[in-house]
């Protein structure tokens, strides 16, 4: 069975704002290492940070494959080592942000074997800090196209639309 060490950040300016996020991925002890980046015009920091593990997990090209995430996001790592997350599915997310991704997290976590190991952002991890680089660069340099990041903008388009004024 393979096992994939994999290195994930996001971020926003703004927050809300542009976003990007940023993945290493490292396989059959270092032989195999690929990085991955991604942006969009408005969107959280959370959801960079749950986009770069999504994006990481759908990568993989075989089921069951050994995973270890080391993410520097408390949010991202606390939902599914504390089993938040699992709790949410039970209440349908009600209340929760971000259900699209955690949904989309869920069909794919499913498939393989997945450890979470939290990180201090910023304090000299060689390859979180690789990843964060390309997080920033992603939405910062202006060379990747903006994508929409549409589950952002629907709900902020929903939450819009409950501010109805009545005159």
């Amino acid at each position: 069975m393979s096992q994939v060490f994999i290195y994930t950040d996001g971020g926003a300016s703004g927050n809300p704002g542009p976003g990007g996020y940023g993945v290493v991925m490292i396989a059959s002890a270092g032989k195999h290492y690929k990085e991955l980046s991604g942006a969009f015009r408005l969107t959280t920091n959370n959801r960079m940070e749950l986009m770069a593990v999504i994006v990481a997990l759908e990568t993989l090209k075989n089921e069951g494959t050994q995973v270890t995430i080391y993410s520097d996001s408390k949010y991202v790592v606390d939902a599914v080592v504390k089993k938040w997350v699992f709790n949410w599915v039970k209440k349908n997310f009600k209340g929760k942000k971000n259900s699209d991704l955690w949904k989309r997290f869920l069909k794919i976590y499913a498939q393989h074997e997945v450890k979470f190991v939290w990180v201090k952002g910023h304090a000299g991890n060689e390859y979180n800090e690789v990843a964060d680089k390309l997080a920033v660069s992603a939405y910062a340099d202006g060379v990747l196209e903006l994508k929409t990041d549409t589950g952002y903008e629907a709900s902020k388009s929903e939450d819009n639309n409950l501010n109805l004024s009545f005159e």
